[in-house]
């Protein structure tokens, strides 16, 4: 007869130490397929525990920048190392904590692995220049160095590879680091954490502090010993981040949102345009800063175009993410999922006429977690989700160039025509560069 397992406690990382929050509080991360598992107890941090970790890799810096690249870079093989060696542990974790099919999940983590061996070898390059002088008497040279202690703020939506694209380049170059994780994916980044430890990296380079966005996130961005702040979030919170930043002269660096077309042509191989349409905006449940997020068709190939999206949409098998047969797991988050909710209504009442899904799903166990039926909205530019439209064009691509252009923010667009030229021309008029 099993038992069943009582959630483990993880703590904060501190100064090389495993400790409990100062606040004596935390929370509980549920697993987003089914709300009745909780995966993992984490801290809910206070003030007071974020400046003893900033206290500690200020000390940690002192000797971290004075060893060679090359010392620091041996480091972070020995991360992508023990990394790799618990990859399907952390990609189970990860599947469980924020909702990602395991195939996902397990790629993110590879790509962490990746990212931590390519920038160990960014610790032979050069962090200088000889400048030629008139001065025949003058040694001219510039030499890069640290910026000290780096504090970076990651989302939930890729917690193992947005703490390490951030991580691994400041630890490379010399900097410290106090990280604080999405509370959602806060196991997640425990255990990435844990494999830094295991790698032996000195005591007080690598913090971990987990808690709210309000408390630790501010006070981050608030920190006067915070030398450097990275951030992956949304537009409000990111503006805030960089203006608080800027009040106090840290240099910070901000990845926000974005609303991300695909222009199809009348020319285009529409299997492949929707393969693509589907993929960019469907995987990870569409909750990426490059999801697909509007679909600007020809008139010509319009309805073709959109009978072969329906299809394939309609032929997803929505579930729990450790699922082999599972092609798209849950939303996140209860808040993840009302969020798409309240947009399928605001796109009905701006006029959207919805096609397919677009619903809380019950049965099959799926009535106690956060999945939705992806919904997709015809004849309308809407906010999140897929929303499509048709475009007439009499002059090459200026109309669907300018529909592409109809968002403040952007990450990325996809072009699909048969013929190259009329790439460069979508190209030009969508002002992707």
């Amino acid at each position: 007869m099993s038992q069943a397992t009582e959630p483990k406690t993880y703590l904060n990382y501190i100064n090389g130490e495993w400790t409990a929050a100062s606040t004596g509080q935390t929370d509980a991360s549920i697993n987003p397929a089914d709300r009745r598992e909780v995966v993992g107890y984490v801290q809910k941090s206070g003030l007071e525990d974020l400046d003893r970790a900033v206290a500690a890799a200020r000390q940690a810096q002192q000797l971290w920048k004075k060893l060679s690249g090359a010392a620091r870079g041996d480091y972070l093989f020995k991360i992508a190392n023990a990394l790799e060696r618990r990859l399907d542990e952390i990609a189970e974790t990860m599947t469980r904590e924020m909702g990602k099919t395991l195939p996902e999940a397990r790629g993110e983590t590879v790509r962490g692995v990746a990212i931590l061996r390519y920038y160990a070898g960014e610790g032979m390059r050069k962090t200088g220049d000889v400048i030629p002088s008139t001065d025949s008497e003058a040694l001219m040279f510039t030499s890069r160095a640290p910026l000290g202690v780096v504090g970076v703020i990651t989302p939930w939506n890729f917690p193992v590879a947005i703490p390490v694209w951030k991580m691994a380049p400041a630890l490379i170059y010399g900097n410290t680091v106090v990280i604080k994780p999405a509370q959602e994916t806060a196991v997640t980044a425990a255990k990435v954490i844990e494999c830094m430890h295991e790698a032996g990296l000195p005591a007080g380079v690598v913090n971990l502090v987990t808690g709210s966005g309000s408390v630790i996130g501010q006070g981050i961005v608030d920190h006067p010993g915070i030398n450097g702040i990275t951030f992956t979030g949304s537009d409000t919170v990111g503006k805030r981040v960089g203006q608080g930043a800027l009040a106090r002269g840290a240099k910070y660096q901000l990845e926000m949102g974005g609303k991300n077309p695909v222009i199809v042509a009348a020319d285009a191989d529409l299997d492949l345009a929707v393969e693509a349409t589907v993929s960019g905006g469907l995987r990870s449940t569409g909750q990426k800063c490059t999801a697909t997020s509007r679909v600007i068709v020809q008139s010509a190939v319009y309805e073709p175009f959109k009978e072969k999206l329906l299809a394939k949409v309609k032929s997803l098998q929505v579930g729990e993410g450790l699922r082999s047969d599972t092609w798209m797991g849950p939303c996140a988050s209860e808040n993840q999922l009302n969020t798409v909710l309240t947009y399928i209504d605001k796109g009905r009442e701006e006029g959207a006429v919805l096609l397919h899904g677009g619903n809380r799903l019950e049965g099959g166990g799926l009535e106690h977690g956060f999945s939705s039926s992806r919904p997709f909205r015809t004849r309308h530019a809407g906010h999140d989700d897929c929303a499509g439209r048709n475009f007439r064009s009499r002059a090459g691509a200026d109309q669907s160039g300018y529909a592409g252009r109809g968002a403040e923010h952007r990450q990325r667009c996809e072009i699909w025509p048969e013929r190259l030229h009329l790439y460069a021309q979508y190209r030009q008029y969508a002002e992707l560069y």
